[in-house]
Protein backbone atom coordinates (compact mmCIF):
# COMPACT_ATOMS: atom_id res chain seq x y z
CA UNK A 1 0.00 0.00 0.00
CA UNK A 2 1.29 3.17 -0.48
CA UNK A 3 0.32 6.78 0.75
CA UNK A 4 0.50 10.55 -0.18
CA UNK A 5 3.05 10.81 2.56
CA UNK A 6 5.66 7.84 1.37
CA UNK A 7 8.03 9.65 -1.00
CA UNK A 8 8.68 12.17 1.72
CA UNK A 9 9.91 10.12 4.71
CA UNK A 10 12.35 12.21 7.17
CA UNK A 11 13.72 10.44 10.15
CA UNK A 12 15.79 12.89 12.63
CA UNK A 13 17.51 10.44 15.14
CA UNK A 14 18.62 11.94 18.23
CA UNK A 15 22.27 11.54 19.40
CA UNK A 16 20.84 9.39 22.25
CA UNK A 17 19.86 6.58 20.12
CA UNK A 18 22.01 6.72 17.07
CA UNK A 19 22.54 2.99 16.89
CA UNK A 20 18.89 2.40 17.11
CA UNK A 21 17.77 4.69 14.46
CA UNK A 22 20.36 3.55 11.90
CA UNK A 23 19.10 0.22 12.29
CA UNK A 24 15.47 1.81 11.48
CA UNK A 25 16.80 3.63 8.71
CA UNK A 26 18.74 0.78 7.06
CA UNK A 27 15.77 -1.91 7.24
CA UNK A 28 13.07 1.01 5.90
CA UNK A 29 15.74 1.59 2.72
CA UNK A 30 15.90 -2.46 2.12
CA UNK A 31 12.07 -1.64 1.48
CA UNK A 32 12.17 0.64 -0.66
CA UNK A 33 14.88 1.97 -3.15
CA UNK A 34 17.98 1.65 -0.77
CA UNK A 35 18.91 5.18 0.21
CA UNK A 36 18.82 6.60 3.34
CA UNK A 37 16.17 8.77 5.22
CA UNK A 38 17.62 10.45 8.04
CA UNK A 39 18.48 14.03 7.78
CA UNK A 40 20.66 15.43 10.48
CA UNK A 41 20.72 17.51 12.91
CA UNK A 42 23.02 18.86 15.86
CA UNK A 43 21.70 19.52 19.77
CA UNK A 44 25.01 21.18 20.71
CA UNK A 45 25.32 23.00 24.12
CA UNK A 46 27.16 26.51 25.53
CA UNK A 47 29.42 26.38 27.79
CA UNK A 48 26.96 27.08 31.01
CA UNK A 49 24.66 23.65 29.99
CA UNK A 50 22.15 25.94 28.08
CA UNK A 51 21.37 24.17 24.36
CA UNK A 52 20.00 24.35 21.17
CA UNK A 53 18.75 22.57 17.68
CA UNK A 54 19.89 22.89 14.61
CA UNK A 55 18.36 20.59 11.64
CA UNK A 56 21.51 20.72 8.78
CA UNK A 57 19.11 19.59 5.68
CA UNK A 58 16.02 20.58 4.46
CA UNK A 59 12.40 19.30 6.71
CA UNK A 60 10.00 21.18 3.96
CA UNK A 61 6.88 18.92 3.54
CA UNK A 62 8.32 16.10 5.31
CA UNK A 63 6.42 13.44 6.96
CA UNK A 64 8.82 13.53 10.06
CA UNK A 65 9.60 11.04 12.24
CA UNK A 66 11.87 12.09 15.49
CA UNK A 67 13.52 9.04 17.20
CA UNK A 68 14.43 9.63 21.37
CA UNK A 69 15.72 7.28 23.99
CA UNK A 70 14.78 9.46 26.73
CA UNK A 71 16.90 6.69 29.16
CA UNK A 72 20.37 7.06 27.93
CA UNK A 73 22.30 8.11 30.66
CA UNK A 74 25.55 7.36 28.75
CA UNK A 75 25.18 10.80 26.79
CA UNK A 76 27.10 13.88 28.64
CA UNK A 77 27.88 17.44 27.96
CA UNK A 78 30.00 19.93 29.91
CA UNK A 79 28.62 23.05 31.79
CA UNK A 80 31.45 24.98 33.61
CA UNK A 81 34.16 22.59 32.65
CA UNK A 82 32.24 19.64 34.80
CA UNK A 83 30.78 16.50 32.53
CA UNK A 84 27.53 16.02 33.31
CA UNK A 85 25.68 12.87 31.82
CA UNK A 86 21.77 13.77 30.26
CA UNK A 87 19.08 13.09 32.64
CA UNK A 88 15.58 11.93 30.96
CA UNK A 89 14.66 16.13 32.01
CA UNK A 90 17.45 16.76 29.38
CA UNK A 91 16.65 14.24 26.43
CA UNK A 92 13.09 15.63 26.88
CA UNK A 93 14.37 19.40 26.39
CA UNK A 94 16.27 18.48 23.52
CA UNK A 95 13.69 16.43 21.22
CA UNK A 96 11.58 20.00 22.12
CA UNK A 97 14.63 22.10 20.84
CA UNK A 98 14.78 20.08 17.63
CA UNK A 99 10.86 20.18 17.11
CA UNK A 100 10.98 23.71 17.35
CA UNK A 101 13.87 24.06 15.33
CA UNK A 102 11.22 22.41 12.88
CA UNK A 103 9.60 25.73 12.65
CA UNK A 104 6.38 24.18 11.34
CA UNK A 105 7.98 23.34 7.63
CA UNK A 106 7.34 19.69 7.93
CA UNK A 107 4.42 18.71 6.49
CA UNK A 108 3.75 16.28 9.68
CA UNK A 109 5.68 15.31 12.63
CA UNK A 110 5.93 11.73 14.72
CA UNK A 111 7.70 11.15 17.79
CA UNK A 112 8.87 7.81 18.85
CA UNK A 113 9.86 7.34 22.11
CA UNK A 114 10.20 4.48 23.02
CA UNK A 115 10.74 4.72 26.48
CA UNK A 116 8.05 7.43 27.28
CA UNK A 117 8.86 9.86 28.90
CA UNK A 118 8.09 10.30 32.95
CA UNK A 119 5.75 7.40 32.09
CA UNK A 120 5.97 6.49 35.82
CA UNK A 121 4.44 9.34 37.38
CA UNK A 122 1.33 8.81 35.07
CA UNK A 123 -1.01 9.65 37.79
CA UNK A 124 -1.49 11.86 40.72
CA UNK A 125 -1.32 10.89 44.14
CA UNK A 126 -2.31 13.99 46.67
CA UNK A 127 -0.16 17.34 45.56
CA UNK A 128 1.96 15.63 43.00
CA UNK A 129 2.91 16.97 39.63
CA UNK A 130 1.42 14.77 36.48
CA UNK A 131 4.90 14.86 34.09
CA UNK A 132 3.73 12.46 31.67
CA UNK A 133 0.23 14.30 31.06
CA UNK A 134 2.27 17.81 30.85
CA UNK A 135 4.62 16.15 28.67
CA UNK A 136 2.58 14.79 26.23
CA UNK A 137 0.30 18.43 26.19
CA UNK A 138 3.77 20.17 25.38
CA UNK A 139 4.36 17.65 22.47
CA UNK A 140 0.81 18.47 21.09
CA UNK A 141 1.11 22.33 21.24
CA UNK A 142 4.61 22.01 19.53
CA UNK A 143 2.53 20.62 16.69
CA UNK A 144 3.36 16.60 17.02
CA UNK A 145 0.30 14.79 15.40
CA UNK A 146 1.49 11.27 16.76
CA UNK A 147 2.99 9.71 19.48
CA UNK A 148 4.50 6.21 18.99
CA UNK A 149 5.67 4.24 22.17
CA UNK A 150 5.97 0.58 23.59
CA UNK A 151 4.65 -1.10 26.25
CA UNK A 152 3.89 2.35 28.36
CA UNK A 153 3.38 1.97 31.95
CA UNK A 154 -0.14 2.89 31.66
CA UNK A 155 -1.78 3.52 28.25
CA UNK A 156 -4.51 5.20 30.11
CA UNK A 157 -2.15 8.34 30.24
CA UNK A 158 -3.36 9.15 26.54
CA UNK A 159 -6.14 10.54 27.51
CA UNK A 160 -4.27 13.41 28.81
CA UNK A 161 -4.30 14.19 25.31
CA UNK A 162 -7.64 13.51 23.77
CA UNK A 163 -7.80 15.54 20.80
CA UNK A 164 -5.68 16.81 17.93
CA UNK A 165 -2.62 14.02 18.57
CA UNK A 166 -2.62 10.02 17.96
CA UNK A 167 -1.32 8.10 20.71
CA UNK A 168 -0.12 4.32 19.61
CA UNK A 169 1.50 2.41 21.65
CA UNK A 170 3.03 -0.93 20.72
CA UNK A 171 4.37 -4.09 22.62
CA UNK A 172 6.98 -6.05 21.33
CA UNK A 173 5.88 -9.51 23.12
CA UNK A 174 5.97 -10.86 19.89
CA UNK A 175 9.43 -10.07 19.25
CA UNK A 176 11.03 -11.11 22.59
CA UNK A 177 8.49 -14.44 22.67
CA UNK A 178 10.28 -15.37 19.46
CA UNK A 179 13.44 -14.60 20.34
CA UNK A 180 12.38 -16.79 23.68
CA UNK A 181 11.17 -19.79 21.92
CA UNK A 182 14.22 -19.70 19.75
CA UNK A 183 16.84 -20.08 22.19
CA UNK A 184 15.46 -21.91 25.21
CA UNK A 185 14.48 -25.47 25.82
CA UNK A 186 11.23 -25.68 27.33
CA UNK A 187 7.71 -27.74 27.41
CA UNK A 188 5.37 -25.08 26.75
CA UNK A 189 2.54 -27.06 28.75
CA UNK A 190 4.59 -26.15 31.62
CA UNK A 191 5.14 -22.46 31.36
CA UNK A 192 3.05 -20.24 34.12
CA UNK A 193 3.37 -16.19 33.15
CA UNK A 194 3.67 -14.32 36.42
CA UNK A 195 3.36 -10.76 37.09
CA UNK A 196 5.67 -9.18 40.01
CA UNK A 197 2.96 -7.21 41.54
CA UNK A 198 -0.74 -5.92 40.42
CA UNK A 199 -0.13 -3.77 38.37
CA UNK A 200 1.73 -6.18 35.88
CA UNK A 201 -1.58 -8.30 35.59
CA UNK A 202 -2.45 -6.46 32.04
CA UNK A 203 0.83 -7.15 30.73
CA UNK A 204 1.47 -10.93 32.21
CA UNK A 205 -2.22 -11.75 31.46
CA UNK A 206 -1.20 -10.74 27.49
CA UNK A 207 1.91 -12.51 27.08
CA UNK A 208 -0.30 -15.74 28.67
CA UNK A 209 -2.92 -14.97 25.72
CA UNK A 210 0.51 -15.76 23.51
CA UNK A 211 0.99 -19.27 24.65
CA UNK A 212 -1.98 -20.18 25.85
CA UNK A 213 -0.75 -20.28 29.47
CA UNK A 214 -1.97 -20.11 33.12
CA UNK A 215 -0.98 -16.60 35.11
CA UNK A 216 -0.10 -16.16 38.77
CA UNK A 217 0.58 -13.05 40.41
CA UNK A 218 2.77 -11.44 43.56
CA UNK A 219 1.34 -8.72 45.76
CA UNK A 220 3.87 -6.49 47.45
CA UNK A 221 2.94 -6.26 51.31
CA UNK A 222 4.27 -3.04 52.27
CA UNK A 223 5.22 -1.13 55.57
CA UNK A 224 2.93 1.67 55.51
CA UNK A 225 4.06 3.23 58.54
CA UNK A 226 7.16 3.97 57.18
CA UNK A 227 8.70 5.75 53.88
CA UNK A 228 12.53 4.53 52.20
CA UNK A 229 13.59 6.58 49.39
CA UNK A 230 9.68 8.59 48.80
CA UNK A 231 8.15 4.88 49.24
CA UNK A 232 6.97 2.38 51.86
CA UNK A 233 9.57 -0.44 51.88
CA UNK A 234 7.94 -4.25 51.25
CA UNK A 235 8.00 -6.45 53.85
CA UNK A 236 6.90 -9.63 51.36
CA UNK A 237 6.02 -10.49 48.35
CA UNK A 238 2.85 -12.76 48.79
CA UNK A 239 1.97 -15.02 45.69
CA UNK A 240 -1.17 -16.01 44.52
CA UNK A 241 -1.91 -18.62 41.96
CA UNK A 242 -1.16 -22.04 40.92
CA UNK A 243 0.83 -24.64 42.40
CA UNK A 244 4.38 -23.92 40.39
CA UNK A 245 6.33 -26.65 41.53
CA UNK A 246 8.30 -28.28 38.48
CA UNK A 247 7.15 -25.51 36.60
CA UNK A 248 8.92 -22.93 34.30
CA UNK A 249 7.94 -19.23 35.46
CA UNK A 250 8.32 -16.48 33.18
CA UNK A 251 8.13 -13.31 35.16
CA UNK A 252 7.15 -10.11 32.66
CA UNK A 253 7.20 -6.12 33.32
CA UNK A 254 7.40 -3.17 31.55
CA UNK A 255 10.60 -2.10 33.26
CA UNK A 256 13.33 -2.94 35.73
CA UNK A 257 14.75 -0.29 37.94
CA UNK A 258 16.86 -1.41 40.07
CA UNK A 259 15.74 -4.66 39.65
CA UNK A 260 15.66 -6.11 43.38
CA UNK A 261 11.69 -6.61 43.47
CA UNK A 262 12.37 -8.64 40.32
CA UNK A 263 14.91 -10.54 41.95
CA UNK A 264 13.13 -11.28 45.71
CA UNK A 265 10.00 -12.39 43.05
CA UNK A 266 12.70 -15.13 41.44
CA UNK A 267 14.16 -16.04 44.89
CA UNK A 268 10.21 -16.63 46.04
CA UNK A 269 9.68 -18.45 42.87
CA UNK A 270 12.52 -20.83 43.18
CA UNK A 271 11.61 -21.23 46.90
CA UNK A 272 7.94 -23.00 45.42
CA UNK A 273 9.99 -25.59 43.72
CA UNK A 274 10.04 -23.99 40.00
CA UNK A 275 12.16 -25.87 38.01
CA UNK A 276 13.13 -22.84 35.75
CA UNK A 277 12.77 -19.15 36.17
CA UNK A 278 13.06 -16.86 33.27
CA UNK A 279 12.91 -12.51 33.62
CA UNK A 280 10.97 -10.36 30.92
CA UNK A 281 11.26 -6.28 30.81
CA UNK A 282 10.83 -4.41 27.77
CA UNK A 283 13.04 -1.92 29.37
CA UNK A 284 16.05 -2.66 31.57
CA UNK A 285 18.08 0.16 33.37
CA UNK A 286 19.64 -1.36 35.67
CA UNK A 287 19.60 2.20 38.40
CA UNK A 288 21.75 0.08 40.80
CA UNK A 289 24.27 -1.98 38.71
CA UNK A 290 24.60 -5.24 37.68
CA UNK A 291 26.21 -6.78 41.22
CA UNK A 292 22.88 -8.18 42.46
CA UNK A 293 21.73 -9.98 39.21
CA UNK A 294 25.39 -11.11 38.97
CA UNK A 295 24.86 -12.94 42.19
CA UNK A 296 21.60 -13.85 42.01
CA UNK A 297 22.22 -15.43 38.62
CA UNK A 298 25.26 -17.15 40.51
CA UNK A 299 23.29 -18.49 42.93
CA UNK A 300 21.02 -19.71 40.49
CA UNK A 301 17.35 -17.86 41.27
CA UNK A 302 17.04 -16.76 36.97
CA UNK A 303 18.02 -18.75 34.23
CA UNK A 304 18.19 -15.51 32.03
CA UNK A 305 16.89 -12.34 31.65
CA UNK A 306 15.12 -10.99 28.28
CA UNK A 307 15.50 -7.46 27.26
CA UNK A 308 15.25 -4.91 24.70
CA UNK A 309 17.43 -2.65 22.39
CA UNK A 310 14.08 -0.15 23.11
CA UNK A 311 16.12 2.17 25.50
CA UNK A 312 20.09 2.28 26.41
CA UNK A 313 21.98 -0.49 28.12
CA UNK A 314 25.59 -0.41 29.00
CA UNK A 315 27.69 -2.38 26.97
CA UNK A 316 28.91 -4.51 30.33
CA UNK A 317 25.23 -6.17 30.95
CA UNK A 318 25.13 -6.80 27.27
CA UNK A 319 28.15 -9.06 27.70
CA UNK A 320 26.69 -10.83 30.49
CA UNK A 321 25.98 -14.81 30.19
CA UNK A 322 22.84 -13.86 31.95
CA UNK A 323 21.65 -10.90 29.48
CA UNK A 324 19.85 -11.36 26.23
CA UNK A 325 19.04 -8.16 24.09
CA UNK A 326 15.99 -8.48 21.56
CA UNK A 327 16.52 -6.00 18.85
CA UNK A 328 13.58 -4.33 18.01
CA UNK A 329 14.89 -1.97 15.35
CA UNK A 330 12.81 -4.76 12.60
CA UNK A 331 9.63 -3.99 14.30
CA UNK A 332 10.03 -0.11 14.98
CA UNK A 333 10.36 -0.11 10.83
CA UNK A 334 7.52 -1.71 9.97
CA UNK A 335 5.79 0.65 12.40
CA UNK A 336 7.55 4.09 11.01
CA UNK A 337 6.89 2.30 7.21
CA UNK A 338 3.47 1.43 7.55
CA UNK A 339 2.48 4.87 9.00
CA UNK A 340 4.56 6.72 5.96
CA UNK A 341 2.42 4.75 3.52
CA UNK A 342 -1.07 5.53 5.82
CA UNK A 343 -1.38 1.83 5.98
CA UNK A 344 -3.25 0.00 8.68
CA UNK A 345 -1.44 -0.91 11.89
CA UNK A 346 -3.80 -3.90 13.28
CA UNK A 347 -1.46 -6.66 12.00
CA UNK A 348 1.98 -5.04 13.86
CA UNK A 349 -0.33 -5.06 17.21
CA UNK A 350 -1.61 -8.33 16.55
CA UNK A 351 0.81 -11.59 15.80
CA UNK A 352 -0.37 -14.36 18.08
CA UNK A 353 -1.32 -16.65 15.29
CA UNK A 354 2.88 -16.97 14.56
CA UNK A 355 3.39 -17.32 18.11
CA UNK A 356 0.97 -20.58 18.07
CA UNK A 357 2.87 -21.52 15.00
CA UNK A 358 6.48 -21.90 16.56
CA UNK A 359 5.06 -23.78 19.76
CA UNK A 360 3.65 -26.05 17.79
CA UNK A 361 6.82 -26.39 15.81
CA UNK A 362 8.73 -26.50 19.60
CA UNK A 363 6.24 -29.38 20.35
CA UNK A 364 6.96 -31.19 17.36
CA UNK A 365 11.08 -30.58 18.38
CA UNK A 366 11.58 -28.61 14.86
CA UNK A 367 12.51 -25.43 16.71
Amino acid sequence: MSGKYENQLGLIVLNNCKEFGDKIDADIAKKRDGKSFIIPIETPRFGNGEGKGLIIDTVRDKDLYIISDVGNHSETYKMYGYVNHKSPDDHFQDLKRVISAVRGQAERMTVVMPLLYESRQHRRKGRESLDCALALQELQALGVKTVVTFDVHDPNIQNAVPTNMSFENFYPTNTILEDFIKQEQFDPSEIVFISPDTGAVDRARYYANMFQADVGMFHKRRDLTKIVNGKNPIVAHEYLGRDLKGKTAVVVDDIIASGGSMLEVAESLKEKGTKKVYLIATFSLFTEGLENFNKAYENGLFDKLYSTNLTYVDAEAERKEWYNKVDCSGYASDIIDTLNRSGSISELKNGKQKILNMLDQKRKGKI
